[in-house]
């Protein structure tokens, strides 16, 4: 017989794995938050030739690491790399001064560092320096802040969701039904509340939808079939993988760029980070630049359902030898009686 612990025993040993935990969480969530500043930031220069040369060294000797400049061939080009997100902004080169187009939509505080560079550029040099927005965020939401608050009640539900039809509804096929259906009315009910209601997502109403039913469905069908797999250990590794690790490097507010790397990039191959990336190209850039994050949620998706149909399967193996044992024990029931 397994003996179990004395209870003051295992109130340490729980003590102890909770503090080990708590170890772990603090440096994964502040160490990022601790360190955002940017990395590598993707931007295009264009204009003259000599001017180019001396404008890019002066803005990589300002921020050594911070700036990944390339060359491009004109001012149509600029804007380009800018509305496909290609680049967080544009430098644009002239004898009457310095123009520089951002893109706060893909993230306002990218946006606000390239403000304040051009600025201090200028104040600098005493280069005249314009700005404009080429995707600027809605009236409701300026700064971004509802875009990222509206972003969590997606990632909670979605797990909210994937508990309940475990632990509530049997068969594979009914969960399956369960998971899709989720997905659809969570797609149609946060694009309408999020952009005709609130105002704080842009672009069309469907794509939007897609985009969210696309997210939710990824978490959910995670979440779902690590527990078909695994029980309810599956879905104590699935909140941390998804819920903590994805929300601690999601960079949902920010950009991937601005928190230490690698751990930016891994963040985009967690549901958090991809599923913001790809929320914020549907909404504001017509898709641009989304190809990457919403092949990192299709892949999630379809490895959680097919965890589902995997648990689904195990439950039934596990079940065959069991209802054998209940025939066999009936007929000798019978066989007992009748004799």
């Amino acid at each position: 017989m397994r003996r179990t612990p004395p209870p003051a025993v295992l109130a340490v040993a729980v003590a102890v794995g909770v503090m080990a935990l708590q170890a772990l969480l603090l440096p994964l969530f502040a160490a990022p938050a601790a360190n955002v500043e940017p990395r590598d930031l993707p931007v295009v220069v264009t204009g003259p030739a000599p001017a180019v040369a001396a404008f890019t060294s002066k803005i990589e000797s300002m921020s050594p690491g911070a700036f990944e400049v390339t060359t491009v061939a004109d001012a149509a080009a600029a804007d380009a790399a800018v509305l496909d997100r290609e680049a967080y902004a544009a430098f644009v080169l002239s004898p009457s001064g310095v123009a520089l187009r951002t893109a706060s939509a893909a993230a306002p505080a990218v946006a606000g560092l390239f403000s304040a560079a051009a600025a201090q550029l200028g104040a600098s040099t005493g280069t005249p320096v314009t700005v404009t927005d080429l995707a600027p965020l809605g009236p409701d939401d300026p700064r971004g802040g509802g875009f990222a608050a509206g972003f969590f009640p997606l990632v909670i539900t979605s797990m909210a969701a994937a508990i309940a039809l475990y632990f509530v509804v049997a068969g594979f096929a009914a969960r399956l039904v369960g998971l899709l259906a989720f997905a659809a009315l969570s797609g149609a009910a946060g694009a309408t509340v999020l952009q005709t209601w609130l105002g704080v997502v842009g672009g069309d109403w469907w794509p939007v939808a897609g985009v969210i039913a696309l997210i939710t469905l990824a978490i959910s069908a995670t979440i779902h079939g690590l527990a078909g797999v695994a029980g309810p250990r599956g879905i104590g590794l699935g909140a941390v993988l998804i819920l903590l690790v994805g929300n601690a490097l999601g960079a949902v507010g920010a950009a991937p760029e601005l928190l230490p790397q690698p751990w930016g990039e891994v963040g985009q191959w967690l549901p958090i980070g991809a599923g913001a990336t790809l929320l914020r190209s549907a909404a504001w850039f017509g898709g641009a630049g989304g190809g990457p994050a919403a092949w990192v949620l299709a892949s999630w998706a379809l490895i959680g359902l097919a965890l589902v149909g995997l648990g689904g399967l195990g439950r039934k193996e596990q079940a065959l030898p069991e209802e054998a044992e209940a025939h066999e024990a009936a007929r000798q029931l019978g066989a007992t009686v009748a004799a």
